[in-house]
């Protein structure tokens, strides 16, 4: 492709020679000699961001001089200068249950353009993208050789629809490559291959230009291709649409949390474990909005795939990225990975001549930092419901029984016959253990672990209990070359690790469903099953409707407690069960040491497995080249599809913007807690066929066994619609105790919300929703805005905000506010049977505090002042617009 920068008006575009090769780029200190600042403690992430603004420079890219200089004054004033810029990533990442609403919406925009009187060929992305198909298996069959086929087959048999309309887009768009089903996650795609470090291209004159692999994704562990220094995170599919279209992203210049590593990892330890610590340690500090960059002396001694697995999880403590700098390290994987010797070379010298390298001498100023040894690390998990609740394991059997009196209210012991079976079921039992997810399955010394872990179980004897559901669903199919070439496999198999199938599976909530009559003695009793996985999210309602308590654990621990089969274990000092000869067989009898895992690591994680594995990685296999697909600019909307649906968000839209509208006798839709995630707000997993969403399909004669999930329905806004907010373990406080998606209707009867909201909107009558702390955290599921949207919803009024669902919510032409003053939906004794006023929208600016008047249920008026949360003045623009969409469109309508 050829990319478009700015003018050399300040003589920073200078060249590089490496070997044979010789590029065009942006230097910094070139910058800092033409008197611009000075750049020299700024953190590397930051510098990224810096050179993007350097290279975009007086090009009419909306980035002034005073912008690039304002990075010189953020270290001067200590790290702190939110400057609203216009940054630019070099592409877009995508998995398929983002991104087929996303090329939906486009597909929607060809339809919108054409009808403003465009052309259909001014849709089109402007930056490459890359749609890995990763969220669709679903583990139907497990713990047998014939796992991998038959969901493989089931995965086709049910997503077909979806399958023709990514392969329609492949062909349709420009700039949009598709990675088939069955090659693996996302980010370890992106980690092990289509990220590069340092990027070339030729720009508008025909030179190679060399400058930061950069990039936004729509899914929120896009960040962990941050640990290959490339500064990545997850957006909404609506935002990333827009920057494929050439929309930069809107941002103010980050504050950065500095985070030192010192120290070693102990022997017995994962990187797992370091990252639940860390997790904790900066959801205690508060980082939402912030970059973190990883620093100091224990960088020198931790392994790629350890930075990896702390970036992916910064959406769990809350920050845009967590960054780490290029050094040998880095070179070291990108080599070992197949990367091309002459981009490596390039690399290294880029680093250096640019300010990028972190060496002995590194050491930016940050705005705030926090420390942490590795050599205090111990095993850990973390749950029941939340990532950032970390649990040495060695407190993991107190800590669960404690959850049981506090958090879920119900007696330890109580048993459960299970039909047809000789064991019975009672609160703690695992009922799932799947190693699974970007976040551990990319990381080879904790899946050589697990592996070994098997092993030596398998050889004493024992195996998983009955009741646990075991799955590994690798992140590559590099994953299964070195377990299959160290022998590894064969032990996973032997106690039920069988592979079923390349993709996110259990994290995403796609576990499928466990045995009936297990499922019927949980629900009989009202127990707490359990589930422990080696993902990033336990979320509840997330990974099973069965499972109410989750734990996230290295890949090792998932084999032990599948062993174990109950979390009433202390795995660091009761047996987990006996060997052949009645012996006792404790954890650290098949716990492999650091020594054996280098070893096998050493042996079997070769670059030749990486060549080879991604050498066609676009091409797919037998089932990927059968499937047809229509032809065209424009999409053929099928009719009858509970798939694919044109939404309504461009129908009749006008060339132009209108004002934003203020918000007047609004009802209350619902009345929200603390740590309400996306996954509350829009579900991604099963749904029931008494569900509005379920009934909307039983109505087109869908079966319930082909409903599959909500996530996999996303190009479909009725099913949407009708999943917004429809969680089975959310929480509406407008009722006493009730769970799953209810709230009052007009006449003041219980409801479910997407009635209530369809009757409200019949009404004209518009619709708000409040909440207290870190609403919206979790994935960047653009639906959590689209259904809020969709309802009828015209403001959220929130204690505080995730940065990802705030920026969809404006996207969508939501506006977000916050209480301030120490108001809160608690302190104003809300109940749901409010109206709300807030007025002066018309004429709002950014971050403004506004008066708006709540009228009680008794007549009674209460006046309190809350914040804007849209942050920045071409927010405005999209909020008048409808949504940022809109506004791509409105301005490619007045060049048509």
């Amino acid at each position: 492709m050829t990319i478009t920068v700015g003018k050399d008006t300040a003589n920073t575009r200078k060249t590089l020679t490496v070997g044979d090769q010789s590029v065009a780029y942006y230097s910094i200190p070139a910058a800092e000699a033409a008197g611009l600042g000075d750049f020299s403690k700024l953190p590397a992430a930051l510098k990224v961001v810096l050179e993007n603004l350097l290279r975009f420079e007086d090009g009419g890219f909306s980035v002034s001089v005073n912008d690039i200089k304002a990075f010189s004054a953020w270290a001067d004033k200590g790290g702190k200068n939110p400057r609203e810029i216009a940054y630019r990533p070099a592409r877009v990442l995508m998995q398929d249950f983002t991104g087929v609403p996303a090329v939906v919406d486009l597909a929607a925009m060809r339809d919108g353009i054409v009808a403003l009187g465009g052309d259909a060929q001014q849709i089109n992305p402007l930056n490459p993208v890359d749609l890995v198909i990763d969220h669709s298996v679903m583990i139907d069959e497990f713990g047998n050789p014939r796992a991998f086929q038959m969901n493989v087959d089931r995965e086709y048999e049910r997503n077909m629809e979806r399958y023709q309309f990514l392969k329609w887009g492949q062909g349709a768009f420009n700039n949009f490559r598709v990675v088939p089903p069955g090659t693996g996650i996302c980010h370890q795609v992106n980690l092990e291959y289509l990220a590069q470090t340092v990027w070339t291209d030729k720009d508008q004159n025909g030179e190679d230009v060399a400058y930061p692999d950069t990039l936004v994704g729509t899914d929120s562990h896009t960040t962990m291709v941050n640990g290959l220094a490339v500064l990545g995170w997850g957006v909404g599919g609506i935002e990333a649409e827009a920057a494929m279209l050439g929309q930069p992203v809107s941002m103010l210049i980050p504050e950065v949390v500095g985070f030192e590593l010192t120290g070693e990892m102990m022997e017995g330890t994962t990187g797992t474990d370091l990252v639940l610590k860390v997790v904790e340690m900066l959801r205690e500090l508060g980082v939402v909005g912030k970059f973190v960059e990883f620093y100091g002396a224990g960088l020198d001694v931790l392994p790629l795939a350890d930075r990896a697995t702390i970036a992916n999880m910064a959406p769990e403590y809350g920050a845009t990225c967590g960054f780490f700098p290029i050094d040998g390290e880095t070179l070291r994987y990108l080599r070992n990975t197949g990367r091309d010797e002459d981009r490596i070379a390039l690399v290294e010298a880029y680093a250096k001549e640019n300010g990028f390298w972190r060496g002995a001498d590194y050491a930016p100023v940050y705005t705030d930092t926090l420390h942490l040894d590795m050599g205090t690390i111990v095993p850990a998990i973390s749950g029941p419901k939340r990532p950032q609740d970390y649990v040495a394991l060695t407190n993991a059997k107190s800590a669960f029984a404690g959850e049981m009196e506090k958090t879920f209210k119900r007696p330890m012991g109580k048993e459960v016959a299970v039909a047809g079976e000789d064991y019975t079921m009672e609160s703690g039992k695992v009922v799932i253990a799947s190693i699974t997810s970007c976040t551990n399955t990319s990381n080879p010394y904790v899946m050589i672990g697990a592996g070994l872990v098997a092993r030596k179980a398998a050889a004493l004897g024992l195996d998983r209990k009955p009741w646990v559901k075991t799955s590994l669903a690798p992140g590559s199919q590099v994953v299964s070359e070195y377990l299959e070439a160290a022998g590894l496999q064969e032990d996973l198999d032997k106690i039920g690790f069988n592979l079923v199938g390349y993709g996110c599976t259990t994290c995403i909530g796609n576990s499928g469903p466990i045995q009936k009559e297990l499922s019927d003695a949980i629900a009989e009793g009202d127990l707490v099953a359990t589930s422990v996985l080696s993902g990033n999210r336990n979320f509840e309602g997330r990974i099973s409707p069965d499972v109410r308590a989750n734990y996230l654990a290295s890949p090792p621990l998932v084999v032990a407690y599948a062993l174990a089969g109950t979390m009433d274990i202390d795995l660091s000092s009761e047996p987990l069960g006996q060997d052949k000869d009645g012996n006792d067989v404790f954890l650290k009898d098949i716990w492999p040491t650091s020594a054996e895992i280098n070893a096998l690591v050493e042996k079997t994680v070769t670059r030749e497995a990486f060549i080879s594995k991604y050498a066609d990685v676009f091409k797919g296999d037998e089932k990927w080249q059968a499937v047809e697909t229509s032809t065209g600019e424009t999409y053929d909307w099928p009719a009858a599809s509970t798939y694919v649906q044109n939404p309504p968000y461009f129908q009749g839209m006008s060339k132009e913007p209108g004002t934003i509208k203020n918000v007047v006798d609004a009802k209350v839709l619902a009345v929200l807690g603390d740590m309400v995630t996306t996954d509350h707000i829009s579900p991604a997993g099963s749904f029931k066929d008494t569900t509005p969403a379920g009934q909307y399909l039983i109505e087109r004669q869908v079966p319930v066994r082909e409903f599959n999930s909500y996530g996999s329905r996303r190009g479909n806004h009725e099913v949407m619609m009708r999943g917004t907010f429809a969680n089975i373990r959310i929480k509406n406080e407008m009722l006493d105790g009730v769970e799953g998606g209810y709230t009052k209707g007009p006449s003041g009867d219980q409801t479910s919300i997407f009635d209530a909201a369809m009757a409200h909107q019949a009404e004209g009558t518009p619709l708000v929703v409040f909440a207290g702390e870190q609403y919206g955290a979790g994935s960047s599921r653009d639906w959590a805005a689209k259904g809020t949207s969709l309802l009828g919803v015209k403001a959220v009024i929130a204690e505080s905000f995730e940065r990802i669902h705030r920026s969809n919510l404006v996207g969508m032409g939501v506006v977000p506010f916050e209480f301030t003053g120490g108001d809160s939906r608690n302190s104003l004794g809300l109940t749901g049977e409010e109206t709300v006023t807030i007025e002066g929208l018309d004429a709002v600016k950014p971050l403004q505090e506004m008066a708006a008047t709540i009228t009680m249920a008794d007549g009674t008026v209460k006046d309190i002042t809350v914040k804007c949360r849209i942050d920045t003045a071409v927010e405005i623009d999209y909020i008048k617009s409808g949504g940022v969409l809109h506004y791509v469109l409105q301005n490619l309508a007045k060049v048509a």
